[in-house]
């Protein structure tokens, strides 16, 4: 697949991020884990958004994270922690990097491609949640950094497990519900 069809807006694509963008909201607000450290649960929504970037792309990805979480923050506090919420963006688009090289439109997602997947997600959330979201806290709210740091450490964490459990099996369940590339044969 070429870098243009990466990030290419289709219906598809809307559809996904609308349909998506719901369910992160969703699951933001009502399922969750505490972790005992303040403003920081185990959010299953990131392993359905993941799921999504890795099915549709950076795009799809970045914009349902971005839009469930502001949503979620904006109807849960009455506005949104916009640090955050940019982090969760972004880390939905970069794990929305791995949809180039995995297949499960086609049927197929190995072992090899749950690695890759999980490679992307374990980066993509290190980056946005020990680096950005903090640094932003910081700049944007003058947040004690030491706080934020450990929240974002918790959060790297947290979210990590979420999209790499959660993703990975609905990305497995995925695949097996798409016929394999070339499975199907004309009757002569």
């Amino acid at each position: 697949m070429d870098d243009k069809k990466l990030f290419k807006v289709s219906t598809r694509t809307i559809v996904a991020t609308g349909i998506g963008a719901a369910l992160f909201t969703v699951l933001f607000m009502y399922v969750k884990i505490p972790t005992g450290i303040p403003n920081t649960e185990i959010q299953t929504a990131y392993g359905v958004g993941a799921f999504f970037a890795a099915l549709f792309g950076p795009i799809a990805g970045g914009l349902i994270a971005f839009i469930g979480h502001a949503i979620s923050d904006s109807v849960q506090y009455g506005s949104a922690w916009w640090s955050w919420v940019v982090a969760s963006g972004i880390s939905c688009f970069i794990i929305g990097l791995s949809y180039k090289r995995l297949h499960v439109e086609d049927g197929v997602f190995t072992g090899k491609d749950a690695i890759v997947f999980n490679i992307y997600q374990v980066v993509a959330n290190a980056l946005s949640w020990m680096v950005i979201a903090p640094l932003l806290d910081v700049i944007i709210y003058a947040e004690p950094a030491n706080l934020v740091f450990t929240q974002g450490w918790v959060a790297a964490l947290s979210n990590a497990v979420s999209a790499g459990v959660i993703g990975t099996l609905l990305l497995f369940v995925y695949s097996k519900t798409r016929a394999k590339k070339g499975s199907l044969s004309e009757e002569k």
